[in-house]
């Protein structure tokens, strides 16, 4: 098999629940939605899928419910995407639909049952949402703490430097970016998870970014995925799974090359020849900051963890019922490959 390689397109986050396939899908001919209660019967049929297109390049949409499922797959070589309906959206009405209820129907009493666990799953999640938007509005507050101590000229001075050293060499192209937006990992019920290094391992370059909240990382990345766009690179920008409103990472496969937020809770150090720091805390801020506030940082840290924690547990409380509405629905081997069969039949018509 060529390669493979895998992001998020969905995540868990403190404004709920965020979805960005459609730039993903931008240009696709032909996208065909799984549609099904079984999260694991759809996970199946793209992992077929995706044992037909070993011949090709293709990208592998995890998925935030766990480590086990997938969103879908993308072969651009060839213009096809399967995904799942859960993260459709609008993209629907271009699409083709899979419904995978008139091969596995339900009585009505079965529907009722699933209406049931889809309630007490959907309840959860919106608990784990608001864990996790109380966390940030208390992490908010060490932004304020060293956001006072920041040297802002420094950090305009260092972005400055980076984005002239990165493209003095390099003709701006006479196109217009392409800008896929994704995420290196999201909350799920294993926890805070993230593909970092995967996303990093073909990369001639990576930056990381160390700081503190405040300081000026998210700033630095905007930067330069500005001076990158109006360049016409295309640009995989990857939201923080925490806050999807701040950018964690900016990678650009042209220049062979990404710059990333490195701190917890996916801190990560150079370990190869290629990778830097950038620390923004030691560049820009006052030194003995962290020991002036050390009480007040340690407070914060802690009550915004345990919201983050409460969250993470209520995910886990939500995926019992994803394992309910599972079990619902129990194939034989057979049954499974005959399913498989049939809908491969369908997308490679």
């Amino acid at each position: 098999m060529k390669r493979q390689f895998s992001y998020y397109v969905s995540g868990n986050t403190a404004d709920g629940y965020v979805n960005f396939i459609e730039s993903n899908l931008k240009g696709i001919a032909q996208i065909y939605v799984l549609h099904h209660p079984s999260s694991y019967i759809k996970t199946e049929l793209l992992q077929s899928f995706l044992q037909t297109q070993a011949e090709d390049d293709v990208e592998v949409l995890l998925s935030p419910l766990g480590e086990e499922y997938l969103d879908g797959v993308i072969n651009r070589k060839k213009s096809v995407a399967v995904i799942i309906a859960e993260i459709s959206g609008p993209i629907l009405s271009q699409a083709t639909l899979i419904n995978l209820e008139d091969d596995i129907p339900t009585s009505e009493e079965g529907k009722h049952d699933l209406q049931s666990l889809q309630y007490q799953f959907n309840k959860r999640m919106q608990e784990a949402y608001e864990q996790f938007a109380t966390g940030l509005k208390i992490h908010d507050k060490l932004e304020g703490i060293f956001i006072g101590e920041m040297d802002f000229a420094k950090a305009d001075e260092i972005a400055e430097q980076f984005i002239h050293d990165l493209l003095k060499d390099e003709e701006k192209k006479e196109k217009q970016s392409q800008q896929y937006h994704r995420l290196f990992g999201t909350n799920t019920k294993e926890g805070a998870v993230n593909i970092v290094p995967t996303l990093l391992k073909d990369l001639k370059k990576s930056y990381f970014i160390k700081g503190r909240a405040g300081t000026g990382k998210s700033t630095f990345m905007k930067k330069v995925l500005a001076a990158c766009e109006d360049y016409g690179f295309d640009l995989e920008l990857y939201h923080c799974s925490f806050d999807p409103n701040s950018i964690d990472m900016v990678l650009v496969r042209e220049l062979g090359f990404c710059i990333f937020d490195s701190t917890d809770p996916h801190e990560f150090f150079p370990s190869r020849k290629g990778e830097e720091t950038i620390d923004m805390y030691k560049e820009t801020v006052k030194d003995g900051t962290d020991e002036k506030y050390a009480e007040e940082i340690a407070a914060v840290t802690k009550e915004y963890k345990s919201h983050m924690k409460q969250g993470i547990a209520k995910i886990k409380e939500a995926d019992i019922y994803v394992q309910q509405i599972n079990e619902k629905f129990t194939l034989s081997e057979n049954e499974m490959n005959q399913l498989s069969e049939s809908v491969l039949q369908k997308i490679n018509k």
